[in-house]
């Protein structure tokens, strides 16, 4: 496996894969790997010949009061973690590689990016869209692998695919959690352990959400507020929403039925903003 800095390298070497004939994946990363990174790496091994990885701490993603800065990064962990997951090349370029001297040209979108996380960070999905765009555009993948976690994220980047005509596959990947429940996250190490343990909240309403939903409950206003009863009951915990969506709309929903997304954002105080989700089909 090697690191490669630059568009050029990148290229030049998916060039070379593809005379041979072989496959390409690639798994879009801010880096600081861990478990849920590596399952998205162990598939894309799996399906294709070959994997890129992007480790790349998009600033265009982050607000001017979020922790663009202060974002963790370990490159050396993250080149441990994919040779042995069986990636074939790390791309980590510098911002200026990505966004040259006078970048003006952006990809938005609209409707799905107007709820959840869309409406207290109004500015991340235009730079998901537009550095994701430059990602596929840099590697041309035959399929490219994102986080259920981040679901509508992945709901996003799959409409803009289908939107723009892209020629690759989304696989989306199931969420990968601690032994105690608390969804894999590289902000979960901004927690001191008052916060870490307070933050369970989120993956136990997560449980309690879909437990009343498999049990028959259909009412969303029932099962949101339960959960945000559950999530009350840590000092720390700040509600950013708990909402219950269509899958493929984002809007809030009247009856759960369908293809769901329940969705919950939850700040720790001042240490962490953390998300958790489940969808179901109803």
């Amino acid at each position: 496996m090697k690191i490669v800095t630059t568009v050029e390298g990148v290229r030049e070497q998916v060039k070379a894969w593809r005379k041979e004939g072989k496959t390409v994946g690639l798994v879009p990363t801010m880096g600081y790997l861990h478990e849920g990174h590596k399952s998205l790496i162990d598939r894309a091994v799996k399906e294709n010949d070959e994997v890129v990885v992007s480790v790349f701490v998009n600033p265009m993603q982050f607000g001017p009061t979020e922790d663009l800065d202060s974002y963790p990064r370990d490159l050396a962990a993250d080149a441990k973690l994919c040779e042995a997951a069986g990636a074939s090349i790390i791309f980590h370029p510098e911002p200026e590689e990505m966004y040259k001297d006078g970048f003006c040209s952006f990809v938005d979108m609209s409707g799905l990016t107007n709820a959840l996380c869309g409406l207290s960070r109004p500015v991340h999905f235009r730079g998901v869209c537009t550095v994701v765009t430059k990602l596929f555009n840099i590697v041309t993948p035959d399929r490219a692998y994102f986080g259920e976690k981040d679901a509508q994220q992945l709901a996003v980047v799959k409409r803009m695919v289908r939107d723009l005509n892209m020629p690759l596959e989304i696989v989306g990947c199931p969420i990968i959690r601690e032994a105690d429940g608390l969804a894999k996250s590289s902000r979960n190490t901004y927690l001191p352990p008052e916060a870490r343990q307070q933050a369970l909240v989120l993956s136990k309403s997560i449980f309690l959400g879909k437990k009343m939903v498999e049990d028959g409950e259909r009412d969303p206003e029932k099962v949101k507020q339960a959960m945000r009863e559950v999530i009350n009951t840590a000092p720390l915990a700040d509600i950013d929403y708990v909402e219950i969506v269509d899958v493929n709309t984002m809007k809030s929903v009247d009856v759960i039925k369908g293809e769901i997304l329940c969705a919950i954002a939850v700040k720790m105080g001042s240490y962490a903003r953390l998300i958790d989700n489940f969808m179901m089909t109803v």
